[in-house]
């Protein structure tokens, strides 16, 4: 992922109501939700949420399409996960890291007090 499109999705989701309703979309799976019903969940009205909408779908962090008088927005996966590798790439001195390797890189980096 360049860094202009990371700068770019970390802008986008850099806002309390687009992380909301991005956090909605990723537990919605790849079915993805409604707007009107997006827009009940973050409690918003719909042309706010359309506003934060755009700028998550000009990121790249979401995909639309129209199904009948809906529309259904889904959370793009690839650049989800594109940008957790980016942030993670060198946790762990640039080892493959797991929530357990993560702690336990932690601990390794803690200076070392004698008594």
């Amino acid at each position: 992922m360049e860094t202009k499109n990371i700068v770019r999705a970390l802008a986008a989701i850099a806002h309390e109501s687009r992380l909301e309703a991005y956090r909605y979309l990723v537990q919605a799976g790849p079915a993805g939700l409604p707007a009107g019903r997006l827009s009940e969940l973050v409690g918003i009205a719909p042309s706010s949420l359309s506003f934060h909408l755009k700028e998550l779908l000009n990121a790249g962090l979401l995909s639309s399409r129209q199904e009948g008088r809906f529309v259904f927005y889904s959370a793009e996966y690839e650049t989800m996960n594109s940008l957790l590798a980016y942030l993670t790439e060198n946790c762990c001195g640039g080892n493959p890291c797991s929530p357990v390797s993560i702690t336990a890189c932690t601990a390794i980096e803690k200076p070392v007090t004698t008594p």
